[in-house]
């Protein structure tokens, strides 16, 4: 299960920036994780549960919000539905992947002296 070395990732990362700015604590942080990105959120928020334990984001609610996956041509930007050809339907070119495959921190909430 590789959501726990992601959420490991994850602390290590708001820790480091914690520690930057000199945060006595972190009191919220959330992240967006897209639907072809090959992680389990309800396994994330779980590992996040038991990881953050001893560490600055002990107190800290993880808020997860999913992304969608988006598509659009690559020539003209014309959006692509999901499930459709992977080709533009007014240009014919190929279409690429424009959201949905991410992990991204997104906000992280610290209290600072």
């Amino acid at each position: 299960m590789h959501e726990f070395s992601l959420v490991q990732a994850l602390l290590a990362r708001v820790e480091a920036e914690a520690a930057s700015h000199g945060a006595s604590a972190v009191h919220g942080m959330s992240v967006r994780i897209g639907t072809l990105a090959g992680v389990e959120q309800s396994l994330f928020a779980s590992a996040y549960e038991v990881c953050r334990r001893g560490t600055v984001c002990e107190h800290a609610p993880l808020e997860i919000t999913s992304v969608a996956a988006r598509y659009a041509c690559r020539a003209c930007g014309r959006e692509v539905a999901q499930g459709e050809v992977l080709e533009c339907p007014a240009c014919g070119s190929p279409a690429r992947l424009v959201e949905g495959d991410e992990i991204i921190l997104d906000r992280v909430e610290l209290e600072v002296a």
